[in-house]
């Protein structure tokens, strides 16, 4: 446990970012879930445009550094790549 109050307080602050960030985490694999849910119906449209919900989803969380920008572009990649395959 934490001594000083400057330790304690970051320790404080580390559970609480801690359980921000996996509830973000969690509502990103969500949103990927879905499309990956429409794609497997199979209706084109619909697919696409949850994509579009999620790829902005996906864009927030590379931004607030929840994952790095590279993996946030690959997902949005595979996803975009699944979606035209469709066809």
């Amino acid at each position: 446990m934490a001594n000083s109050l400057q330790a304690r307080k970051r320790a404080r602050q580390s559970v609480k970012r801690r359980e921000h960030n996996v509830s973000m985490r969690s509502e990103l694999r969500t949103a990927i879930k879905h499309v990956r849910k429409a794609i497997e119906s199979g209706d084109k449209q619909q697919a696409q445009a949850v994509f579009n919900q999620t790829a902005s989803t996906v864009d927030i969380m590379a931004d607030k550094d929840i994952i790095h920008k590279n993996k946030a572009a690959r997902q949005k990649s595979r996803l975009s790549a699944a979606i035209k395959a469709m066809a």
